[in-house]
């Protein structure tokens, strides 16, 4: 059973890997307080697993936490998706609401965070992995399928991202 404090091993992996699970979380969840949950879900399944990690020989630390971190966000959502929700302000009247970033790119970043909240979860597995500029290889080991599969699949989810942005660049 783990113990009541966790390892300082773990709390410096929490601490080099957070922006990673603040990522995953951004990309499945639109509301902050959500997000938030959703982060906090993540770091307890990530301390529960953490006494079973043993580090392989040509695996990364990344892949693991990934695994976790996207199994706990889609079982999140699906567990969202089944629960009546409040009434909500209608995508694009949300996109305004949370889109406090400011800067050069803010509204082409909106709107890609817009379009990729209309994908599947696991079509958002992909596009997460692929902006973190993970390879093939590290996609297909942290998803459980094969090079070629990932290679597909991603081709797929590309073009339905494509499909989603091009009307929002037209108006």
């Amino acid at each position: 059973m783990a113990s009541a404090t966790p390892s300082a091993d773990f709390v410096a992996a929490l601490h080099e890997y957070q922006p990673l699970l603040r990522r995953v979380a951004r990309l499945y969840c639109q509301d902050a307080d959500d997000r938030q949950d959703l982060f906090q879900e993540m770091v307890l399944q990530l301390w529960r697993a953490w006494p079973r990690y043993v580090p392989q020989p040509n695996a990364k630390l990344s892949t693991w936490l990934y695994r976790i971190a996207l199994n706990v966000a889609i079982s999140n959502l699906r567990q969202r998706t089944r629960r009546p929700a409040p009434t909500e302000l209608d995508a694009e009247a949300l996109a305004v609401a949370q889109a406090p970033e400011t800067g050069f790119d803010a509204d082409d970043r909106a709107q890609l965070y817009q379009a990729i909240g209309r994908l599947s979860e696991v079509d958002k597995a992909f596009i997460l992995l692929y902006l973190e500029d993970r390879p093939y290889e590290e996609m297909a080991d942290i998803l459980g399928i094969t090079q070629n599969n990932v290679r597909v699949k991603m081709h797929r989810v590309q073009e339905k991202l494509r499909a989603l942005l091009v009307p929002a660049a037209r108006c």
